[in-house]
């Protein structure tokens, strides 16, 4: 599990990797061939690597232009950092609106981006699973489960990873949805984090706490990578409970780099492309929850997730500029709660 669960969605330090395809001309306007760089969170490299090849297709064939990728995937936070550092994506797919945003404010995607496409720019998602050890020996079923005596929870620190955040999110929004007010989901995640033993840094760390190391009852991770897991032979036990929250990942074409490299045509191609029921399958295929309804109806997708009969939102919460000063920034919610362990 520890291998199949690793890839690191968060913001923390994360591995980055990348495959090249054959270099083509940097501009595309008038070329045979055109290069898109794609900038994505690790998570999404199997779905991405099966969705390219088909959107090349049919780009060839509507355009007579081939188009050839370049690929780099990692923790969320840190291709954030290196897109803004000059990492000339023409297109990112990350774990967080509020990363995309900090691309956009270093003025590298123009304002509105999210209303350029469907869905306000959410192209996959997914929901927070409780992966438990064999047998489930401390009866987890849901998030009060995890304010329990004795039951010690690993997950990564919401300062430093984008999963640690949903994490975080999804405990606080478990008691909002369920009519607690914010006192009460204050002292549920209070206790909570007084169960969780170590804070990993990113959400690889946390799962190779969990699964290679031994340490914990439970680890908090997203649903697709415990799916994923699962596909590559893993006997991994999850509950998914039936309030949640919604994991929502942006797309984005970059304004500025495509502007430069002369590629905005076939990268908002490309983006478009991605929310077509052929890619949305791909998605599906690999454990994220469709973002298109028609497809979240059919009784492939509806066998495969466990239904969520009570989902949140981060609009629910404010949004991400909110939620990172509220929750995440230094002496909001979260270190007020770490300095009471």
């Amino acid at each position: 599990m520890s291998v199949a669960l690793a890839a690191c969605s968060g913001g923390g330090a994360g591995s980055n990797s990348s495959s090249e395809t054959p270099t083509a001309s940097p501009v595309a306007a008038s070329k045979d061939n055109v290069e898109l760089t794609l900038v994505s969170f690790a998570v999404t490299k199997a779905a991405h690597e099966a969705i390219i090849p088909k959107f090349v297709e049919q780009w060839k064939k509507d355009h007579n232009q081939t188009v050839t990728f370049k690929q780099s995937y990692g923790g969320s936070g840190s291709q954030t950092r290196a897109v803004i550092d000059g990492l000339e994506a023409d297109v990112v797919h990350l774990a967080l609106a509020g990363d995309t945003s900090k691309i956009e404010k270093a003025g590298l995607i123009e304002p509105g981006w999210e209303k350029e496409v469907p869905n306000n720019g959410i192209v996959s998602k997914s929901v927070a699973a409780l992966v438990t050890r064999s047998g489930n020996p401390k009866g987890i079923n849901n998030w009060a489960d995890l304010a329990k005596d004795g039951v010690k929870l690993i997950t990564a620190n919401p300062k430093t990873s984008g999963v640690a955040k949903w994490n975080f999110l999804a405990l606080w929004d478990s008691v909002i949805k369920t009519g607690g007010d914010e006192a009460k989901a204050t002292e549920f995640v209070t206790k909570v984090y007084k169960n969780v033993p170590i804070l990993p840094k990113d959400a690889r760390e946390a799962t190779d706490t969990f699964a290679k190391q031994g340490q914990g009852d439970v680890l908090i991770n997203y649903e697709n990578e415990v799916i994923l897991a699962q596909q590559k032979g893993e006997k991994v036990e999850y509950v998914v409970p039936d309030v949640n929250i919604s994991i929502d990942n942006p797309i984005a074409v970059v304004d500025k780099n495509v502007d430069k490299h002369g590629t905005r045509e076939v990268a908002e191609g490309f983006v478009k492309y991605l929310y077509s029921p052929e890619a949305q399958q791909e998605f599906v295929k690999l454990g994220f929850r469709p973002v298109d309804e028609t497809i979240a109806q059919t009784k492939e997708v509806t066998d495969k997730f466990p239904k969520v009969k009570t989902l949140g939102t981060v609009a629910d919460l404010g949004g991400w500029e909110a939620i990172d000063k509220k929750f995440f920034a230094d002496g909001g919610v979260f270190d007020k709660i770490q300095a009471q362990k």
